[in-house]
């Protein structure tokens, strides 16, 4: 049996039209956020199979201080937890070094035997391709990022979304088939 991995479930771009919100100056996270858990069923289905809910501004406390995470989820395929942390805007450091530290810190208190490392998904409106190239997310199997629209995307959006991830695509396929042939040449 092939060896279940976290980034074949997590998806990029998440549709998130049913929320019937648009896309405006004043949207807040909390917003986005109160529109997911209105529309549960609509999210879960959009997140994939073997999601299902736990919690909503988990409060982890930390010595003396208090960190709220946006949304717990479990997968039941993959048998771990999957922290979600909601950003309006492009995607930053910041952004990133949040959501690692609140997966060490589920790990240390609360994840349980048996259950296989736990996963933080950032939700940005705007995923900035280089702060992920350049951060953690890029060395981490269990830390992404995804973008979310809140509209399906035109004729033209998804053609320059599937040439850019064909260009990806055939960025790592040449990058593997350069490091292959520097190491059959060191043999």
């Amino acid at each position: 049996m092939a060896k279940l991995e976290p980034g074949h479930f997590v998806r990029d771009p998440y549709v998130l039209e049913f929320l019937d919100l648009k896309d405006y100056p004043g949207l807040r996270e909390s917003k986005v956020e109160q529109a997911i858990i209105d529309k549960l069923q609509h999210f879960l289905l959009e997140l994939g199979k073997g999601f299902s809910f736990v919690a909503r501004q988990k409060r982890m406390r930390f010595e003396d201080e208090d960190f709220y995470i946006d949304l717990v989820f479990y997968n039941f395929i993959l048998k771990c937890f999957v922290l979600i942390d909601l950003k309006i805007g492009a995607l930053t450091h910041q952004d990133i070094g949040q959501m690692d530290g609140y997966v060490r810190m589920y790990e240390d208190m609360l994840k349980v035997e048996g259950d296989n490392p736990t996963i933080g998904l950032i939700l940005c409106s705007k995923k900035n391709e280089a702060i992920a190239q350049y951060s953690v997310l890029n060395e981490s199997k269990q830390l992404f990022a995804s973008k979310y629209m809140l509209y399906l995307p035109t004729e033209e959006e998804l053609r320059r979304e599937l040439e850019r991830e064909r260009r990806l695509i055939e960025e790592a396929q040449s990058e593997g088939e350069g490091s292959d042939q520097a190491g059959r040449q060191d043999s």
